[in-house]
């Protein structure tokens, strides 16, 4: 079966785990500020915080930017569960704004359109490794004072104006994950990356169940063992043994990007002129991460149910990203929307995902495009 995902692990990502696993450390030793430092200066960020996954990510964020009860927080519905559930975490509402025709990223002009004197954080989605309009959202927080928290899971390896995602003029955080399907693993893991020094101190107090031993912040200390809690925190914390993974498949996040861009240009070439099939658009100012393949059907001339078995039928196993999460029964009763969501239903209607990883081989990718024109030729 060909996988819409897979991870691609080498020699050197077996020899750096076990190198950990003879060593004095598993968790909590020198391999997690190895990985944080090689991650910040790979993103061109001040400070990488590495976290059990990319939904504490996001949660974490959350937190270090004071969201809490009567708050909300604007986000896409077009993204996985985690970018909403974040905010039900910390006990705030998040509010579902539209997304665009082309880029399937969220509309600026919808995210202003739904502000209000609750509005205390936005979470763009860079949807399938697509960076949103940061310039303009960046304008919008600053002139409302909101915190910018990117969702950048899909997105590690892709630039907006030239700058990697993690730079610091876009936003106060940004959020990774390490799942293996993503451009590059420590089993399960993520990352929030920032500028400013106190956000990534308390960050890291909150991975760590909230504790600290910075005598400037106790209220006494009865010696080195000694360390106090101010605040709630939780276990978010990564280990050794992934970080060791990760700074090794960071070592290779290049060649990985180069291969995930060659295969999505086959499938642009093959695909431009088919009708009824439409791919996301990338606009000048940005390069994309291609963690996800999407194309969108037509649903007045395809029926996306029988293209999907017909795939799966030749041994291949797509993917729909996602069911919006405005529709999900929890959402309906504790998220808002703002207006209509008619582009994130249409997109919805019809998307599909295509196979997409770097070891995907060119005759793999042939045997899916061939599957692919002719399910929907003979339909």
């Amino acid at each position: 079966m060909i996988p819409y995902g897979k991870q691609s692990i080498s020699d050197e990502d077996f020899a750096a785990v076990e190198a950990v696993l003879r060593s004095d450390w598993l968790t909590q030793g020198p391999m997690v500020e190895r990985f944080e430092r090689a991650l910040a200066e790979r993103c061109g960020a001040r400070h990488a915080v590495v976290v059990a996954n990319g939904t504490v990510a996001l949660h974490l964020a959350c937190l270090a930017a004071n969201l809490g009860p009567g708050d909300e927080g604007i986000t896409s519905s077009l993204t996985f569960l985690a970018s909403a559930n974040c905010m039900l975490y910390c006990g705030a509402t998040p509010v579902f704004v539209d997304i665009g025709t082309h880029t399937w990223n969220i509309e600026p002009n919808r995210i202003e359109e739904a502000i209000t004197d609750r509005t205390k954080v936005l979470i763009p989605v860079h949807f399938a490794g697509l960076p949103c309009d940061m310039r303009e959202i960046r304008a919008i927080a600053r002139s409302r004072g909101l915190t910018i928290i990117e969702d950048a899971c899909h997105a590690l390896g892709a630039t907006y104006e030239s700058q990697p995602v993690g730079a610091p003029e876009a936003s106060d955080m940004v959020c990774l994950s390490f799942h293996p399907v993503k451009h590059i693993t420590t089993g399960e893991g993520g990352a929030i990356l920032t500028q400013d020094d106190s956000t990534a101190q308390r960050l890291r107090r909150l991975r760590h169940h909230g504790v600290t031993k910075d005598p400037a912040q106790m209220e006494r200390n009865d010696g080195p063992w000694y360390y106090e809690v101010h605040e709630m925190g939780f276990n978010g914390r990564l280990t050794d043994i992934q970080c060791a993974l990760g700074i090794s498949q960071l070592s290779r996040l290049d060649s990985f990007l180069e291969r995930r861009r060659t295969i999505a240009e086959t499938y642009h070439r093959a695909l431009r002129d088919v009708p009824g099939v439409s791919t996301q658009q990338v606009p000048n100012n940005r390069e994309h991460a291609y963690h996800l393949f999407v194309v969108h059907l037509d649903p007045s001339r395809y029926d996306r149910k029988e293209v999907f078995q017909s795939l799966y039928d030749e041994g291949i196993a797509p993917q729909v990203h996602y069911v919006p999460v405005h529709s999900q029964p929890l959402m309906r009763k504790r998220g808002r929307v703002h207006g209509t969501l008619c582009e994130t239903d249409n997109y919805y209607a019809g998307c599909l995902s295509l196979p997409m990883y770097p070891s995907l081989q060119p005759a793999e990718q042939a045997k899916v495009l061939d599957a692919f024109l002719e399910a929907i030729r003979v339909r």
